[in-house]
């Protein structure tokens, strides 16, 4: 989970490889690809979801999760989950979530967006992203997991981490 710019989609098809590689069946899905083309039209033209937009999506992941999961794989799953609602949401079908949190500054995820271009996602969506994030608590499995280093150090990491 994080803002948008964090690495998400990239740590997120590493882990699942470096699973695989390890001996564990792991499919990567990426949640931008359940959103409904509303949902990518709203942020296309630089409107911030609202809760409301995002119930439907956040069911399509859990749906998704739960699918994998019952193929007898790890879902490794790129999700903003900005809230804890919404990351609470996902649990409902998905007890087990584990959330790797990619922690990184403003500046560092700003400088990292300034280098790539998103189907649907503009720069200017970065503040309201910032606005919106509620951090992983204590009480939720999960880790915060810093962005800073190679993409193979950040899954490292995340592997150290996972139950």
């Amino acid at each position: 989970m994080g803002v948008s710019g964090s690495g998400k989609s990239t740590i997120g098809a590493a882990l699942a490889t470096a699973l695989h590689d390890r001996g564990e069946p792991a499919e990567f899905v990426d949640a931008d690809d359940l959103h409904p083309a509303s949902n990518k039209e709203k942020m296309r033209q630089g409107t911030p979801l609202t809760d409301e937009d995002r119930w439907p999506w956040l069911d399509a992941c859990a749906a998704r999760i739960a699918q994998v999961e019952d193929a007898g794989k790890r879902c490794v799953m790129a999700n903003s989950a900005l809230k804890r609602v919404y990351r609470d949401r996902l649990r409902s079908s998905a007890p087990e979530l584990f959330v790797a949190y990619l922690d990184g500054s403003r500046e560092l995820i700003a400088d990292r967006q300034s280098h790539r271009h998103h189907e649907y996602m503009p720069n200017s969506l970065l503040d309201s992203q910032f606005t919106t994030l509620e951090r992983p608590a204590d009480d939720e499995a999960g880790a915060a997991v810093p962005i800073v280093g190679s993409v193979d150090e950040t899954v490292a990491r995340i592997l150290a981490l996972l139950p």
